[in-house]
């Protein structure tokens, strides 16, 4: 008999509460919230043609021409009377998208030092910025630095696909052959976009 009564009595104080919950829920009430829907995914940076490029730990900065392939397959290089312009080789992914976007420059040139004078000095952790078409920036972090020498260059570190958006800066370096009028190296920066 205890029991029943003690039911009884939670019975009642639950109709209560449940009573006083929805009285608030009346029209006088705020209009409720809209129904929760799943978070976009995060955002991932717009993809545009990369329209200048800056290397703030060697002080280098140039504007981006778009490259293509020469007659005979090669990949074209900025030109040599103008050594402070950098190039974007258009036949790679647009920096941003995964892929690894390259970027050529000089190291020396009509008498001159290069943009990409300085290039074998970067270290691992170093900066690259790239400017984009539509006005936004994005930022790569130097994972590599290497000197190879040309008849080794590694074509498939350099152009094959990756699963992520990567970077690639190339020049000139080592020996300098007098007789042909040519460096022996190419330096190559690796990097990968963090923002």
């Amino acid at each position: 008999m205890r029991r029943n009564g003690f039911r009884r009595w939670a019975a009642v104080l639950f109709a209560i509460f449940a009573t006083a919950l929805l009285a608030g829920c009346g029209a006088d009430a705020a209009a409720p919230a809209a129904p929760l829907t799943p978070a976009p995914p995060p955002a991932t940076p717009p993809v545009a043609a990369p329209t200048w490029v800056n290397l703030p730990s060697i002080g280098a900065r140039s504007s981006l021409v778009p490259l293509g392939l020469n007659a005979d397959r090669t990949v074209q290089v900025p030109p040599v009377d103008q050594p402070l312009q950098a190039g974007w080789y258009q036949y790679s992914p647009p920096p941003g998208q995964a892929g690894p976007a390259v970027i050529l420059g000089h190291i020396d040139g009509n008498r001159q030092k290069g943009i990409f004078w300085r290039l074998h000095e970067m270290k691992t952790g170093d900066q690259v910025q790239v400017g984009q078409a539509n006005g936004g920036t994005l930022t790569f972090t130097v994972t590599k630095v290497d000197q190879v020498a040309k008849k080794e260059f590694p074509t498939d570190a350099v152009y094959g696909n990756t699963a992520d958006p990567e970077l690639r800066l190339i020049t000139c370096g080592g020996a300098f052959d007098a007789a042909d009028r040519n460096y022996l190296d190419n330096i190559i920066v690796y990097a990968k976009l963090v923002t």
